[in-house]
Order: C-alpha cells, then structure tokens, then sequence
C-alpha cells in the first residue's frame, strides 16, 4: 500500500524550491524538481514576457526526464511560482501527463508569488486536477528573498495540515 508523500515543484527564481526543501526536511517527503528542457530567462523583461505569455498562453513546455513511480504515494504536494496570475506553464505539463496517475491521492498545493493571483492560480490547478478540493493550500509572497514571521506562521499551518494527512493514512 502506498504510504509516502511527494512533493512535486517547478521553481524559477528559487522560493518554490526552498519551501520544497523545508516541506521535504519537515514531513520526510521524496522531491521532484521539474526542470523545463528550454530554460526560461531569468531576468528583465524577456523573464516576464516569455514566462507570462507562456503562462498565459497554457503552454506545456517539454520537461527533462524525471523518475516518478505514483504509486508510491498517497499524499502529493504541488508548489508553483503564479505567473501572470496562473500556474507556471512546467506544472501545467506535470498534470497533463501524470493527472491520470494522480486520482485518488490526497493533494495538497502552494503557490508562490511576488504580486497577486494566488487564489485564481490555485483554482486553475484544482480544475486542471479535476479534483472537488484540495486537502490543504498555502500562498506565500517570495518565502526565500523576504523571510517573515507570516511565512513561518503559513508554512506551520500547512505542514501540520501534512502531518494530519500523514496520520489519516497510516491509521
């Protein structure tokens, strides 16, 4: 029976990754960095321009290969930048090729932002997913570049939101 925790991440300026990191540490969950094959550009306009157009545009860019064998996992956890008030476009590839292999497992999901969208960027995730809700979501503002005592408070929350789905299924 599958017991384990996943956490699923796509991160372009390294927020997404180091909650990944500290949601892997807390609840020893296994990590999927997605790794696009074209590398967005990491700075001025060009980051922006082609990073919103893409998200905005629902593009599916093509990932490096990644090691996934779902049925390890009853609890997925999937964190994104929101670009342009929507999932980053590698998460958007994620499920449209492992949505199938997802079905039936606890999911959990946090978005990182810089501005706004959050809300409106989880929800298209959830529609993606096809699923009623998820167990537990969590918007954070640049966790990495500007630490607080809010983004402490939030990741605590979540993280016991985890632990909670832990327990349910090891009963």
């Amino acid at each position: 029976m599958a017991m384990g925790t996943l956490v699923v991440y796509y991160s372009h300026s390294g927020n997404t990754g180091y909650i990944a990191e500290a949601i892997r540490q807390a609840v020893n969950a296994d990590v999927i960095s997605l790794i696009p094959e074209k590398a967005y550009p990491q700075k001025g306009f060009q980051k922006f321009f082609w990073g919103g157009k893409s998200a905005v545009m629902a593009e599916t860019p093509k990932l490096k290969k990644y090691d996934l064998d779902a049925a390890k996992y009853d609890t997925v956890v999937i964190g994104f930048p929101v670009w342009a008030g929507t999932i980053a476009p590698p998460i958007r590839t994620f499920v449209s090729e492992q949505g199938n292999n997802l079905s039936g497992k606890k999911i959990l999901a946090y978005a990182c932002q810089s501005g706004a969208g959050g809300e409106k960027a989880l929800e298209k995730l959830r529609v993606l997913l096809g699923i009623p809700s998820f167990s537990a979501t969590m918007i954070l503002n640049d966790p990495k570049d500007k630490p607080n005592a809010a983004t402490e408070a939030k990741l605590e929350q979540f993280l016991m939101a985890l632990q909670k789905e832990q327990e349910v299924t090891e009963k």
